[in-house]
């Protein structure tokens, strides 16, 4: 069996915020990571929120963005598109572009590990319109944000904040929204349809609709999906249960992730051990992540030949 962490992979669903080493967190004053499983997305939501709260200054987004490049370039990540909640950070600092410009500065330095990046922007379902307009004038400003997508809590409808992603759609923006991960088919359909997203961030519960299942492989709608993610946050009973599997098997187009929730050849090691994936599957899967990925083409048939000689 090789090396998971030589494994040239793309990473393509992780919050910046959820990253934060815990020794950072620490001398930022921050509370210890808790133990075991989330009982809710609520508790979930509200310890990473005091964990946003502690980035304040610019040397402490720069900080966690130069820390996580360390981290996935030791992961065997040679390209990741990462998510920050930019323009929160922005009203809660009364500094609308120094988060984000700070984090850029982190992620340019960490390009010293031999990792390339790209940001998308999120927004929470539950937080009005005009802050999803705020965070699109964010993402058309800097070269280095190639798109925006909504977050949280599915049972905020998308369609408030339809005109945002026609606007984002003429400008070239990337648009990828969370779908599918507490919520069942309706949320997936809403994100291909009005959100017109390009991929589903998680997904899993598109196998809930046969339907639907077939209309996402025809339209070759790739997957986020994060599998320990998915049991932290009670979405799943188990590893050995989640669908990874059957949403292989339906032939949809699966990407391997980790949310922020814990480290990508680690993720890559438990499919491993739980499913019994050779190492043939395991690159596949990080093919799979490289091809979904917006890396510029070059980059592209770089890591592809990468896996091959990894594998070979």
């Amino acid at each position: 069996m090789r090396d998971l962490h030589l494994l040239p992979k793309a990473h393509l669903h992780v919050h910046l915020e959820s990253t934060v080493r815990p020794g950072t967190v620490r001398e930022l004053g921050g509370p210890p990571e808790p133990e075991g499983s989330f009982t809710s997305f609520r508790e979930f939501a509200d310890q990473r929120a005091k964990v946003r709260d502690l980035l304040r200054t610019p040397e402490h987004f720069r900080r966690v963005a130069l820390e996580f490049c360390e981290d996935e370039a030791a992961q065997g990540t040679r390209y990741v598109e990462v998510t920050f909640t930019a323009a929160s950070h922005g009203e809660r600092l009364g500094a609308p572009e120094m988060p984000l410009e700070a984090v850029l500065d982190g992620l340019a330095e960490g390009r010293r590990y031999g990792i390339e990046s790209r940001v998308l922007l999120d927004h929470s379902r539950r937080r009005p319109l005009e802050r999803l307009w705020r965070t699109y004038e964010l993402a058309t400003r800097y070269d280095a944000v190639i798109g925006l997508g909504l977050a949280g809590d599915e049972a905020y409808p998308l369609a408030p904040f339809a005109e945002v992603f026609a606007a984002a759609g003429d400008t070239g923006l990337h648009l990828v929204h969370h779908a599918g991960e507490a919520a069942g088919p309706a949320s997936i359909r809403e994100a291909l349809d009005l959100g017109r997203t390009e991929r589903l961030g998680h997904g899993i519960r598109v196998l809930d609709d046969p339907e639907l299942v077939a209309e996402v492989r025809e339209r070759g709608v790739p997957l986020e999906v994060c599998p320990t993610s998915n049991v932290l946050l009670g979405l799943v009973p188990s590893l050995a249960e989640h669908p990874l599997p059957r949403l292989r098997a339906a032939g949809l187009a699966v990407t391997v992730n980790t949310d922020g929730e814990t480290a990508l050849a680690d993720e890559y090691q438990r499919l491993r051990e739980v499913f019994g994936y050779g190492d043939d599957v395991l690159a596949e899967l990080a093919r799979a992540s490289i091809r979904a990925s917006f890396a510029p083409d070059a980059l592209k048939t770089d890591l592809l030949a990468a896996v091959d000689a990894w594998l070979h």
